[in-house]
């Protein structure tokens, strides 16, 4: 049965987690624009408004510099599902400080209480993430962070819009009302949170360094520790990069460039949050539930494009002034810069959602939370260099905002291939990616086991997958179904094929050959699968040892049993999880009728294809005849 990540808004397991935090972005956003409105109902002068536009946001994010570390490790050694209690508890005391704020129009106390809501947000971002992982299934990730996304760019709006028509709707009584909205958002946030199931700390034992710049230090060196969760940090710090620009030159950029008035800078706004919703949302569908890493370089050359046409698109001064909404959306040349706006949200959902996905899916649990802390204080740091360097090329050398849009997309081209070149397995999973959802609709059926399944390929350590051998696509088609990256056994010549080759050697796939073709290809081919087993890593083989030439599985070479020995010689016991790909047999690169379907159009373009993975078997219990019959019972009669 197909399952949508919709299903998961029904299910306590996900739900109230999926409403405290849309809550908290809401709640945080109507603070701070009801902050803007109060400032404009008090008539203060414009300098102490431009006194607040710049001091507000380096004082809600000095605490992500100054208590990330801590709330790290307090996040990993506490049950998560306390923690948020506590911290949505806090969210009430600090409102109630805020009420006080607005009733007394008081803006010492209400920046002091926006201090207080970055340092809650510092305690909750670790627990927000680290949660996931626990709580969902492997092939439900990125789905959840998908909503997660969505709900947080929809809340972030809202509150926007939310909070910036208080004084607009409650005139004189705009205080009042700004005092209980805040307040009853924190105590409905606390009430929701209380439904959450508990969930086990991460790291119950660790204890905890109060030493800022040290334990600092240390947790950032812990998204470092490996080279793909690191390059995905510093892709989701880019992302708050060029958020940040972007999103700060909006209210200028409306009334400069648009020719509009607040209500159309708000439109620019729901436009790109719209679009970067739509965008998360759409991450299980083409991913097909898989942290599928291949689309973020689709995400990253999507939104350098929409960029660089939003420039092309206005590049000078609005030819009016004054426009309502209406009259803008009606004006020449307006619905390309709505399809900009909305086409930079859509890939920035289609680049960070994946990316946040690998790094739940890639780090141990025990240090996930910690990640995250190390994470928040690298994107605080970002935000802080993306609104410098906003202020200082506009200031010091004149760049008008279109000009800056321009500059942020050739970077983000640059950052994005610069990131590509380090990790190449982005760019080898976009390809890989392509091809196999150009080819073919893939259907897949237990490949990602949760807690009380046993089916499934193992979420940590070693373990020998074995598959029946159709095309020569079949490693790319298992590569975009599995939950982690695997390393390829296969037929030389196949590994050699132009374009495919690349993408084959940058997976670290193994080339083997016959013994008596080639017996020095086949001991190195042996000694690799041999030293990525002992490194706790996936390895696929396919035991028939070539392409079947009438879609009937041959029998199984000894091969597999051989790697099960040796692997038994050095103390490690392997386990072997049978797959099967079905309803592949006359597909685009498989044979048929004893010939070779590449390039010419096969019966079946776009073949909707299955695959399949059973119950592991330890591995000093298997034999290929075993495995031969498990793989072959997963078939079925779907060649």
């Amino acid at each position: 049965m197909a399952h949508s990540q919709f299903d998961l808004l029904t299910q306590r397991r996900f739900l109230p987690y999926f409403t405290v935090q849309a809550l908290g972005a809401f709640n945080d956003n109507v603070y701070r624009q009801a902050i803007i409105g109060l400032l404009a109902y008090m008539a203060v002068s414009s300098s102490e408004m431009g006194l607040y536009a710049n001091l507000a946001p380096a004082i809600f994010i000095l605490p992500f510099f100054l208590f990330s570390a801590s709330a790290g490790q307090i996040a990993a050694r506490m049950e998560k599902q306390k923690l948020i209690v506590i911290t949505t508890s806090m969210e009430i005391a600090i409102m109630s400080l805020a009420a006080v704020g607005f009733l007394l129009q008081n803006m010492t106390v209400l920046l002091i209480a926006l201090f207080c809501t970055g340092l809650q947000s510092t305690l909750f971002g670790p627990v927000k993430y680290s949660i996931l992982p626990s709580v969902l299934k492997p092939e439900e990730l990125t789905g959840g962070n998908g909503l997660v996304e969505m709900g947080t760019s929809l809340a972030i709006l809202l509150g926007m819009i939310g909070g910036g028509l208080i004084f607009q709707v409650a005139g004189s009584h705009g205080p009042q009302v700004a005092a209980v909205a805040v307040i009853a958002m924190a105590i409905a946030g606390n009430t929701v949170a209380r439904r959450i199931p508990k969930v086990d700390a991460g790291d119950a034992s660790l204890q905890v360094d109060w030493n800022i710049l040290r334990a600092s230090l240390r947790i950032w060196a812990l998204t470092r520790q490996r080279l793909a969760v690191r390059n995905a940090v510093l892709g989701v710090s880019w992302f708050w990069f060029v958020g940040t620009i972007l999103t700060a030159q909006l209210p200028v950029y409306a009334q400069a460039n648009l020719g509009g008035t607040q209500n159309l800078y708000i439109f620019a706004l729901a436009l790109f949050s719209v679009g970067a919703g739509i965008g998360s949302m759409s991450c299980e569908k083409l991913s097909g539930r898989t942290v599928e890493i291949g689309l973020v370089p689709l995400g990253a050359f999507g939104i350098s494009a929409f960029l660089l046409d939003l420039y092309f698109a206005r590049p000078g001064q609005a030819l009016a002034a004054g426009l309502s909404l209406a009259q803008f959306i009606h004006a020449a040349g307006s619905w390309r810069i709505m399809l900009d706006l909305c086409g930079v949200g859509l890939f920035t959902g289609f680049f960070v959602v994946p990316l946040f996905a690998l790094i739940q899916s890639r780090t141990p649990k025990a240090e996930l939370a910690q990640v995250i802390a190390g994470m928040n204080i690298q994107n605080a740091m970002f935000i802080v260099l993306a609104a410098l360097i906003g202020i200082a090329v506009q200031r010091y050398l004149g760049w008008t905002i279109p000009q800056l849009f321009l500059a942020l997309a050739i970077a983000n081209t640059l950052v994005a291939l610069w990131i590509f070149t380090i990790v190449p397995e982005f760019l080898m999973r976009f390809l890989s990616w392509l091809l196999v959802r150009t080819l073919y609709r893939l259907e897949l059926h237990g490949i990602e086991g949760g807690p009380d399944d046993k089916r499934g390929v193992p979420n940590e350590g070693a373990a020998l997958l074995v598959c029946n051998h159709v095309s020569y696509m079949d490693a790319l088609i298992l590569s975009a179904c599995l939950p982690r990256p695997a390393r390829f056994v296969m037929y030389y010549r196949i590994f050699n094929i132009p374009v495919l080759r690349w993408i084959f050697r940058t997976a670290k796939a193994i080339p083997i050959a016959g013994a008596r073709e080639n017996p020095e290809v086949m001991q190195r081919a042996f000694d690799a699968v041999d030293a990525a087993l002992a490194e706790g890593e996936l390895v696929c083989i396919f035991p028939e040892g070539a392409l079947t030439r009438d879609g009937h599985i041959a029998p199984f070479k000894s091969g597999v049993e051989k790697i099960l020995e040796r692997a038994a010689a050095r103390g490690q016991v392997v386990p072997v999880v049978p797959m099967a790909l079905r309803n592949m047999w006359g597909s685009m690169w498989s044979r048929r009728d004893g010939s070779m379907h590449r390039m010419r159009i096969p019966r079946r373009l776009r073949a909707r294809i299955e695959v399949h993975a059973g119950v592991p078997v330890a591995g000093d219990m298997a034999s290929a005849e075993l495995l031969e019959a498990r793989v072959r019972a997963l078939r079925g009669d779907a060649a």
